[in-house]
């Protein structure tokens, strides 16, 4: 195994980290392989915003659903969808002008660019955890950030056309930490050839069946069956329900 497939390999997210800060030159290098990431148009349809002041982690470690540990990380990276900056170029470059000559209306962005934007954001963050993951630095991903958007809007001061997407906390791991990086779905139920595959109902008991022998019955949801547990614990609770509200607000500015 390569030195990449490890790293990939025994990656965990990490919430505890060592008392080691990360220098500036070292999150340069962080942030330069983001930025070198693969982009829709080489458009770079995001912003990274870096965020060290304690006060501002502090606070998000509330916003984002009350987990501590981002408040301890030493560096937090936020990726943000960013069509506001292409937006303000096509209009300094007077697109109204250029559509009426065409027989048009300018668009401003659309769900369309946000779709793009957000895979933009998404894939350079996670070219960033690689990164890191190369120089020792752990991290963990909090999409918790999808909550709360007006207050978000406020406390990072972001335009219409700016979405919060994916949070990383970054630090160093503890000496002698010991990893256990956790299982994933079988290949068999994720990769298909040429075209989709509708797996069976027998399929989808076989793809959880790991985790329904690991069930107990005796959990705070009253749950019956792993199925249950999980949907209570994630999809159907009140932090998800804050996000989807906060989404559908958040998708009120991409009007077209």
């Amino acid at each position: 195994m390569n030195d990449t497939l490890r790293i990939i390999e025994e990656r965990v997210s990490l919430r505890r980290y060592s008392e080691k800060e990360i220098d500036k030159e070292t999150l340069n290098q962080i942030l330069y392989s983001a930025m070198r990431a693969p982009t829709a148009g080489n458009m770079m349809m995001y912003s990274i915003i870096v965020i060290r002041n304690q006060e501002m982690k502090d606070k998000l470690s509330v916003t984002c659903d009350d987990q501590p540990f981002i408040a301890k990380a030493p560096v937090v990276l936020l990726f943000v969808a960013d069509m506001e900056k292409w937006h303000r170029y096509f209009k300094l470059s007077d697109m109204d002008a250029f559509e009426e000559k065409r027989g048009g209306t300018y668009s401003p962005p659309s769900k369309a660019d946000m779709m793009l934007a957000v895979s933009d954001a998404l894939i350079a963050a996670q070219t960033a955890v690689i990164a890191a993951e190369s120089m020792g630095i752990g991290s963990c991903y909090i999409g918790d950030i999808l909550e709360n958007y007006e207050i978000h809007r406020e406390l990072l001061n972001l335009p219409q056309y700016v979405l919060p997407i994916g949070m990383l906390t970054l630090g160093y791991y503890e000496e002698n930490f010991k990893r256990n990086p956790r299982s994933r779905f079988d290949s068999k139920f994720i990769v298909f050839n040429e075209k989709y595959k509708n797996l069976t109902d027998e399929d989808i008991k076989e793809m959880f069946g790991e985790e329904e022998k690991k069930f107990v019955s005796n959990n705070r949801y009253g749950a019956e069956n792993y199925g249950q547990m999980f949907y209570g614990r994630k999809n159907g609770s009140e932090f998800f329900k804050e996000m989807r509200r906060s989404v559908e607000e958040m998708l009120k500015n991409w009007k077209y």
